[in-house]
């Protein structure tokens, strides 16, 4: 429990039970509140269980607010003792398999020295008691699985090493194997490490309005809308949008950028991000698991990273050569009669350190786009997305802003009149979440046209709406909806050619009433995009959109897409039927859509790309979700996915080079086991390490 014993302007002093008994939460605590803008030092008294603040006056005002929350946040965190025994129950846990093969290699080398029997037995029984659990994988890998694995060889090379009586080398053997696992282990792990700190960083607690109060509860029962405060040195415990106030952001954690933001008002804010200075007030729009930290974090988790061809095929490759190996060794000894050359080849295994730094690598790289705002949901993905050479991009919404405007009405002679034209579009249209349809919504709204009930209505996907107003069948759409269910268009009305202006025709009981023209301007950042895909990238770009052949060229020339590859008035099915012809050409394909018509085609592509603010459904289908809701991180995703390819390749002749020489001199001259264990291990090693430089590198250039 903590309460304020005494305060004075500029200073306060505060009772905190846990103080008395949790030093590390005292040390944590202490390091917490020296961060608060306005705090100018920090005193703690264990022995009375209270902490003693100096503040700055002018911070009087809201000072006791950001005290108590950060205590509540630091007691919220698990306690630090917790976590300091828990690790080092884990360390303990992990370097114990070095003490039997540890032991025996000790005593086997003082043995050499020290001519004692006992010593040298000793040595012997530390290493049966260390080739113990090599042996029962070896074990169960042939009675139970009834296959050969990489731990039968293991145990040959162990056994023909002991037959020599020698104990030093298969001493050391084991020793370098457990080091191996060990040190890769944990280089695989130091990169999960990384990903957790995106959900432990979303703040636990949160400051809200209600009844004209600012109370404190937990982050995760804060209700959508309502409106949350964060104070300097809080986490943002939410997603929302800043409606008052101005602070200064830092977004690493969740971003990996370095520079802090300044947001203010209609600013769109995280949780997990720090606020380093000033006060703001949050619109809530999401909470707990919904945001984006947890979501990132959550897809991370689920993300496979073992699903990869690469990995795939070096699995196999590794089982199958198992057998070529032991062959080998029975041959070189049949040869040569030299258990000590066997060891060697049966020690040696190129395949291994590939196994293990694939994971690393992919891992890391999934971690480094989540950081960038992409997600990724597996290591398939990045690896198809390293090697696609042809994109398909829809219009609206993709290339362009998708913040459609309806900018004009146009009616046939003697028919409806506009606004009533407008307003069975818009009765039709409603809840309806396409971005035409609430274009004309968001319209009717702005001319206080009245919304009428819909009764029965249909949404046709690629074509448009067929529903009942008033008892009229209404009928808002493409042309080819409005032909489809015999609709004459009447070619009288004045259709001027209008640039950049697409048309959704309206009909009423079977006769066609007019046109709503609508415009959607191109994102600022898509002609660029495109140029460096052709450019840099040598990739095919194609446009596939529902919109008629006039638009598509425009938006095409625009962003300089060659005709030929533009692809107009196409329904579902038929951007599936693109997609699908493509790859019968041979090309890898991305998609890149955010409508729920894109469903299908996403679904067909060898790797879908969509937005955060895309249809659910395409966020849900598609493989690689942009978080930022920007073209260019495209790029950025491209760029991760290639280097992380280039990096497999390095790491695969780091192992494959080293092991295919050493096996050579193992075959022929011959080669000292211990030495055949430092080239196996330590490649593997090199390039897990390997596999985290750009993770080091980036986290270099944020610093």
């Amino acid at each position: 429990m903590s309460f304020i014993i005494h305060q004075v302007p500029g200073r306060v002093r505060v009772r905190v039970h846990r103080l008395t008994y949790d030093q590390p939460f005292a040390a944590f605590l202490e390091e917490q509140l020296i961060t608060v803008e306005g705090i100018k030092n920090v005193r703690l008294n264990c022995w009375s269980g209270s902490v003693i603040i100096n503040y700055e006056t002018i911070q009087n005002s809201s000072i006791n607010k950001q005290i108590f929350a950060v205590i509540n946040q630091a007691k919220n965190t698990k306690s630090v003792s917790q976590n300091n025994e828990s690790n080092k129950q884990k360390i303990l846990e992990e370097w114990s398999s070095l003490t039997y093969p540890g032991l025996a290699t000790i005593l086997s080398l003082a043995s050499l020295k020290i001519k004692l029997p006992a010593l040298r037995l000793i040595a012997i029984l530390m290493l049966i008691r260390a080739a113990v659990p090599v042996l029962e994988r070896a074990y169960n890998s042939v009675v139970k699985q009834q296959k050969i694995n990489l731990d039968c060889l293991d145990s040959l090379a162990l056994i023909f090493s002991g037959l020599q009586g020698k104990v030093v080398t298969p001493s050391l053997v084991i020793t370098l194997h457990e080091l191996g696992d060990i040190i890769r282990e944990r280089t695989a792990r130091s990169t999960e490490a990384k990903t957790s700190n995106l959900l432990d960083t979303i703040g636990s607690f949160a400051w809200v309005e209600r009844d004209g109060k600012i109370i404190s509860i937990e982050s995760y029962t804060v209700q959508v809308e309502e409106i949350v405060v964060v104070y300097p040195g809080e986490k943002i415990p939410v997603d929302g949008i800043v409606i008052k106030g101005k602070a200064t952001i830092d977004q690493q954690q969740l971003t990996g950028e370095s520079m802090p933001i300044v947001a203010q008002k209609d600013t769109y804010v995280y949780a997990s991000t720090l606020l380093r200075s000033g006060e703001i007030r949050i619109k809530c729009e999401r909470v707990g698991h919904k945001t984006r930290a947890a979501a990132s974090f959550d897809l991370l988790q689920k993300a496979p990273i073992h699903d990869t061809r690469m990995a795939n095929y070096a699995a196999n490759l590794a089982e199958q050569l198992i057998m070529p190996s032991l062959l080998l060794a029975a041959i070189i000894l049949t040869v040569t009669r030299d258990p000590s050359r066997v060891a060697s080849i049966l020690t040696l295994d190129f395949v291994t350190g590939i196994r293990v730094s694939m994971p690393t690598a992919f891992l890391g790289a999934l971690n480094h786009t989540t950081r960038h705002g992409i997600l990724v949901r597996s290591g398939r993905t990045l690896e198809l997305l390293s090697e696609i050479d042809t994109i398909v991009f829809d219009k609206t919404g993709t290339l362009t802003q998708g913040d459609i405007q309806v900018v004009e009405i146009e009616t046939v002679t003697q028919g409806l009149a506009k606004d009533k034209v407008l307003q069975l579009a818009a009765s039709a249209e409603q809840r309806i979440t396409h971005p035409i349809a609430e274009a004309i919504a968001h319209y009717a709204n702005s001319r206080e046209i009245e919304i009428l009930p819909r009764q029965a209505w249909d949404y046709e996907v690629g074509l448009g709406m067929v529903a009942t107003i008033d008892g009229q069948t209404v009928l808002v759409g493409s042309q080819k909806l409005l032909t489809s269910k015999g609709v004459t268009i009447i070619e009288t009305v004045k259709m001027q050619e209008k640039d950049n202006f697409s048309p959704i025709y309206v009909a009423c009981d079977g006769i066609f009433q007019g046109i709503i023209y609508y415009s959607d301007p191109l994102r600022p950042q898509s002609a660029q995009l495109i140029h460096h895909l052709q450019q840099d990238y040598g990739m095919e770009v194609h446009l596939l959109t529902g919109d008629n052949q006039k638009r598509a060229t425009e938006v095409a020339q625009q962003v300089q897409i060659p005709p030929s590859q533009v692809h107009a008035e196409a329904f579902p099915e038929d951007k599936a039927k693109i997609v699908q012809n493509l790859h019968h050409r041979g090309k890898t394909v991305a998609f890149v859509g955010d409508g729920l018509n894109d469903s299908v085609a996403l679904a067909y592509a060898d790797v879908s790309i969509s937005f955060e603010n895309g249809s659910d459904i395409a966020r849900e289908t598609a493989d690689v979700v942009l978080m930022n809701n920007d073209l260019q991180d495209l790029l950025e995703a491209i760029a991760i996915a290639q280097q992380t390819k280039q990096l497999i390749t390095q790491n695969t002749l780091m192992v494959v080079a080293p092991n295919m020489a050493a096996l050579g001199l193992a075959t022929t001259v011959g080669l000292n086991p211990l030495l055949a264990t430092l080239i196996h291990n330590g490649t593997a090693i090199v390039a897990g390490l390997n596999s985290l430089r750009p993770l080091v590198q980036h986290k270099l250039e944020s610093n």
